[in-house]
């Protein structure tokens, strides 16, 4: 049987970092993150992908390291792809692999302009009867956890300010529909290897929908949890804000995942052999 990790649906939205599209006006964004718990580093995550104002496209790998890896043997795979029409992103796919030393589970999603179409679950869970049902209208208009982090700015608005983080993000997995709702607390500046400059600082909160499980200790935690925060850095060209830094109470203590590195840059010959590298399809509606 396959161990999941508590809210790993959460945290899986977190280790995230939004990048990625191939239009040659493409901007391509690098990011790597470290992940604490409790002040100790245990894991850490990189992304690499490009994002423009039409489309895009996102792979993130992520791992447990030092003692947590012992512990554990985490690693988690994400991918998404999708479009961005008049500042709404609209996901068409979306897929991720997570493996420990107790086996692998693939969940891979297809969409239609963020309406859920199919989902593929291997191996599927045998708790289904312990779960609030997903209904059909649960799966409409929404974000996989991967295209949650982009987070498109009405036109017109600073992408530093309240305009970045307030906003409610209705987030499906293929498994769990939850909300997060996002409003804004103030500005701050950072500092880190390929980025200098302002971020926006969001209060969040976390609201369950469905599919998790109605004796979950875990979910009920973090619906009563008011210590979550996100700050959230510019995309110029794709007029987007993403993920910079998060930190949120579990019921193991303080975690938080930090940038250790962010650029942004256009695209270049360079850029598209990278790019080339993230070809693997998640996009499986044919079959």
């Amino acid at each position: 049987m396959f161990a999941r990790i508590s809210t790993s649906s959460l945290a899986a939205a977190i280790l995230a970092m939004s990048v990625a599209t191939v239009p040659a006006t493409a901007e391509v964004v690098r990011a790597r993150y470290s992940v604490s718990l409790i002040g100790l580093r245990i894991g850490e995550a990189d992304a690499i992908g490009a994002i423009e104002r039409a489309a895009y496209r996102i792979n993130l790998d992520a791992r447990l390291t030092g003692i947590a890896a012992w512990l554990a043997h985490l690693k988690m795979a994400l991918a998404s792809s999708g479009e961005i029409r008049k500042g709404v992103v609209l996901p068409n796919a979306y897929a991720t692999t997570s493996a420990n030393s107790h086996g692998v589970r693939t969940v891979r999603m297809a969409l239609d302009a963020g309406t859920v179409r199919a989902v593929e679950i291997s191996p599927p869970f045998d708790d289904k009867e312990m779960r609030v049902p997903v209904t059909a209208a649960n799966k409409r208009n929404v974000l996989d956890p991967t295209s949650a982090l982009i987070m498109a700015v009405p036109p017109g608005e600073p992408l530093v300010g309240p305009a970045a983080c307030n906003r409610t993000l209705p987030v499906y997995d293929g498994i769990v529909r939850f909300d997060v709702m996002m409003s804004f607390a103030g500005i701050r500046n950072v500092s880190v290897k390929g980025y200098t400059g302002p971020v926006s600082v969001c209060a969040v909160r976390y609201r369950p929908v469905a599919g998790h499980r109605i004796d979950s200790r875990a979910t009920k935690f973090m619906a009563e949890n008011r210590d979550i925060e996100a700050w959230l850095v510019p995309v110029e060209a794709a007029h987007v804000v993403v993920p910079f830094h998060v930190a949120l109470r579990t019921l193991a203590g303080m975690a938080e995942v930090n940038a250790v590195e962010f650029s942004v840059e256009p695209d270049s010959v360079a850029a598209k052999a990278e790019r080339r590298s993230l070809g693997r399809t998640t996009d499986f509606g044919s079959r």
